[in-house]
């Protein structure tokens, strides 16, 4: 064996323990998603994907979730160090459980609800509704703020006819006339448009931020216990997701392929038409306002005056303010 082939085998035995030591001196960083893997949840993959979890030092692994009530379960527990998952629900969960969990980031500061109808309904505006039928997932928190929005317009849930039906089936039902109206996230707006171009038809979404529901959602939630027991590698955490969101927001195609690569069973276009919906609540007039990933005090007190009616709680039993720290979006 040459002197030089010698060297080689010296040299990559030397990069390969330097990566070695690298991956061991990583901190690992468990995430916890509230749903499926979808444009909504690109930042964490792009994290992942693009290396700004690994430029802070932190190993990201990702676990998956039906729901911000499992979310929250998991993050409480410790089985999750940080995720995202509804800040409302950790509001009714502080008050009914005292969970041990802190809200650091926002990520949607508009609400993602909506009502979708076909184009040529004649549905134009919410108070339109009355009298249709609707449909909705059992799963979605827009299920809690639903009497909210229909007070909001003058409507009570006797106004509509609503069933319950399978997250997947909401879209062809739609399509094919078996309800009037779907209750979905703006998250899903690319993925209606395209089953309804495939109908021949069109589809209008009507927030609900427009009807006066105006509160944050999805934010970074993170265990008390990994904030106290490691908060460097939280504030390291928030900066490269934060720079993630970033990146999405202004690469979209990349941010589709990149988390298509690590979920071959996505698609890029659907998933590039989820980032591109997902952004209007992510980066829109409150953010300019605001900052992002802000908790400005009055929306915050509003939210929990919206989760607080909508589920019966008592208005007084919450200190919104004690439920998030700011700090870890200091200096960025």
């Amino acid at each position: 064996m040459t002197t030089k082939i010698l060297k080689a085998l010296a040299a990559g035995t030397i990069a390969a323990l330097g990566s070695v030591a690298v991956a061991e001196a990583a901190d690992t960083v468990t995430f916890q998603l509230d749903w499926l893997p979808g444009g909504d949840k690109a930042p964490i993959y792009i994290c992942i994907e693009k290396g700004f979890c690994a430029e802070e030092g932190i190993e990201a692994k990702v676990e998956p979730g039906r729901g911000s009530s499992e979310a929250i379960t998991k993050l409480a527990t410790g089985v999750s160090d940080v995720g995202s998952a509804d800040i409302g629900a950790l509001m009714a969960a502080k008050v009914t459980e005292d969970v041990p969990i802190t809200a650091v980031m926002s990520i949607f500061n508009k609400g993602p609800h909506a009502f979708f109808v076909l184009k040529d309904s004649g549905i134009e505006d919410i108070p339109g509704i009355k009298g249709k039928e609707v449909a909705t997932s059992p799963f979605t928190s827009s299920n809690v703020f639903l009497p909210l929005v229909l007070k909001d317009v003058g409507m009570t849930d006797d106004d509509i006819k609503l069933t319950k039906a399978d997250p997947g089936a909401l879209g062809p039902m739609l399509m094919t006339g078996a309800t009037d109206v779907v209750i979905a996230w703006m998250t899903n707006v690319a993925v209606f448009t395209n089953q309804a171009k495939e109908a021949g038809k069109e589809i209008t979404a009507l927030p609900w931020d427009a009807a006066g529901l105006e509160l944050y959602s999805a934010s970074l939630l993170a265990s008390d216990k990994f904030l106290t027991e490691r908060p460097d590698v939280a504030k390291r955490f928030v900066k490269a997701f934060t720079k993630s969101l970033e990146f999405v927001k202004n690469n979209p195609t990349e941010a589709a392929e990149g988390m298509v690569a690590q979920i071959p069973e996505l698609s890029v276009p659907d998933i590039e038409g989820s980032i591109k919906d997902t952004m209007t609540l992510e980066f829109n007039d409150v953010t300019e306002k605001d900052g992002l990933g802000a908790f400005e005090p009055g929306r915050l007190a509003a939210t929990w005056d919206r989760v607080s009616a909508a589920q019966g709680l008592d208005k007084d039993a919450l200190d919104p303010e004690t439920i998030v720290d700011r700090s870890y979006l200091s200096g960025m």
